[in-house]
């Protein structure tokens, strides 16, 4: 549950501050000299996420490099302005309701979450699930992917750990079926020492 200062309701990734730390963090130059995304593109890429809603997209690090109709959607407003001046296709969370792709209806093949659950509370993210489950088709695939050890640690607006027995539950408690659990991109066992070490739970809605 939410604590009384309203810790894990997502609030402290809402305003221009965060947005701003996102964008220092992923325009470092050391970054953009190593390409450090490339195999977290080549992740994304192999999972054949067809038309994806991309929830909590925040700057558009993946959004950018899903398949064509892809969409992404985000509570801080300032991230879903980096994202449109990118070109991408994205909403803040109450305006994505006002949208075609917001009703209902089946429309898209895959849903990610990525480094989305450490910032909520257990409720809230069966709810944010809950909410955008409908507009995934039968047999369309959830991926969920969150922080180990040390890259939990480094983020302070991380409030809870979520590893594979968590996110298998929130997966189940939603009613989806869980294909398979994986760390990436190194073994488990790396998370504790290397930051970029994700968890990464791959589940289906049944038909």
């Amino acid at each position: 549950m939410t604590d009384p200062e309203g810790r894990g309701t997502g609030r402290e990734t809402a305003g221009s501050e965060y947005a701003a730390r996102l964008e220092r963090l992923q325009s470092a130059r050391w970054k953009r000299l190593l390409d450090v995304q490339r195999p977290y593109r080549w992740n994304l890429r192999r999972l054949r996420l067809g038309r994806t809603l991309d929830i909590g997209c925040g700057l558009g690090r993946n959004l950018r490099h899903l398949p064509e109709g892809s969409v992404g959607v985000d509570h801080n407003a300032e991230s879903i302005a980096s994202c449109r001046i990118q070109g991408l296709e994205a909403y803040t969370t109450e305006e994505f309701t006002r949208t075609p792709s917001g009703s209902p209806a089946d429309v898209f093949d895959s849903m990610l979450m990525a480094h989305v659950l450490e910032h909520v509370a257990q409720d809230v993210a069966d709810d944010i699930l809950g909410q955008y489950l409908p507009m995934l088709r039968p047999g369309g695939q959830v991926v969920l992917i969150t922080p180990q050890e040390v890259g939990f640690r480094s983020d302070e607006t991380h409030v809870r750990f979520v590893d594979f027995g968590v996110a298998r539950d929130h997966a189940e408690r939603v009613g989806l079926v869980v294909d398979r659990c994986y760390s990436f991109p190194f073994p488990r066992p790396v998370g504790k020492v290397f930051a970029y070490n994700e968890f990464v739970t791959v589940a289906h809605k049944p038909a």
